[in-house]
């Protein structure tokens, strides 16, 4: 039995994962750093503390990180208003919710940033609750912000499902104790999410629900 469901949101309920990359390749160049586009894609999912050690030298002027974290959020900032949620995202939540589920957003974003996903979502109904970035000590793939979620949910480890769209999704899940069910709307692909060690995976949240009762999550609750 499932009791509870902990969702990444970035690239997974909220199609943002190619903002994010954009917006931090600004804000690199800003401050005399060019990285590939590329890089920054692969390495989003992982919160800025870690963004920055696993793109910039490990020789650079560290003053100015946070320099680039404010440069960063300035940028994305522009596009809140206007964030889309994947299709059948907040019909799963609901399904999950539905069914008698806790519903938890484990969500690395800081607090402004996690309103505007949740304005997005439109779906506060069906989330029990949500964690921020400011409550961890370290972000994805290091497991505090899940473990963090399955302390908001109220369930064990043995009892929980994490999804999410990204390899540091799965590492932390996995660290946390949990099966990840990966979806592929955040540009990982189907092989590299497998490889990783995710339990399922799926084209995107509304396949996720088509398959509810054959997914990992088939057991979320009693209420159905």
């Amino acid at each position: 039995m499932i009791d509870a469901v902990l969702f990444d949101v970035d690239g997974t309920l909220v199609d943002t994962n190619y903002l994010h990359a954009t917006t931090w390749w600004q804000a690199f160049l800003q401050h005399g750093h060019t990285v590939p586009m590329a890089d920054v894609h692969r390495a989003i999912g992982m919160g800025s503390d870690k963004l920055l050690d696993h793109l910039l030298p490990s020789d650079r002027d560290r003053d100015a990180d946070d320099a680039i974290r404010s440069a960063h959020t300035a940028l994305y900032a522009q596009y809140w208003t206007r964030l889309k949620p994947f299709d059948g995202a907040a019909d799963l939540l609901r399904a999950c919710h539905r069914r008698g589920g806790r519903v938890v957003l484990a969500s690395s974003a800081a607090v402004p940033e996690l309103k505007a996903l949740r304005a997005a979502l439109d779906a506060d109904d069906a989330i029990d609750e949500a964690t921020s970035s400011s409550e961890v000590g370290a972000s994805k793939p290091a497991p505090d912000l899940v473990e963090l979620a399955l302390e908001r949910a109220g369930v064990p480890a043995a009892r929980a499902v994490f999804v999410g769209d990204t390899r540091w999704d799965v590492e932390a899940a996995a660290r946390a104790g949990m099966p990840c069910v990966g979806v592929l709307t955040g540009g990982w692909s189907r092989d590299e999410l497998e490889e990783a060690g995710a339990a399922a995976v799926y084209d995107a949240p509304r396949a996720l629900l088509g398959d509810l009762d054959g997914s990992p999550l088939a057991g979320a609750g009693s209420r159905a």
